[in-house]
């Protein structure tokens, strides 16, 4: 279900007091806040549940989640048996 219309859209408590003390925005760890317009074109570090990572905020990517743009799953590295297999030989 969305959120209601007339609630209007979520940002974070921190992340709104930041806005309102005009302090510099550097990282968000809530990645549910939506990317408000006003921060077109800065460089923000989003929290992916381990580290922070970049994401440069453009027109496209307004009205949308901090978290729709990062990964938090990495890739499973796989090993070729072979290579095992020639190193136990030699």
């Amino acid at each position: 279900m969305a959120r209601s219309i007339w609630k209007g859209v979520f940002l974070e408590k921190a992340f709104i007091k930041k806005i309102l003390n005009k302090q510099k925005i550097n990282f968000v760890w809530s990645r549910q806040s939506v990317i408000p317009a006003y921060l077109i074109g800065i460089t923000i570090l989003v929290h992916n549940g381990r580290f922070f990572k970049k994401l440069l905020v453009t027109r496209e990517k307004v009205g949308f989640k901090f978290g729709a743009f990062i990964i938090t799953r990495t890739k499973p590295k796989f090993q070729l048996k072979t290579k095992k297999i020639l190193k136990k030989k030699n």
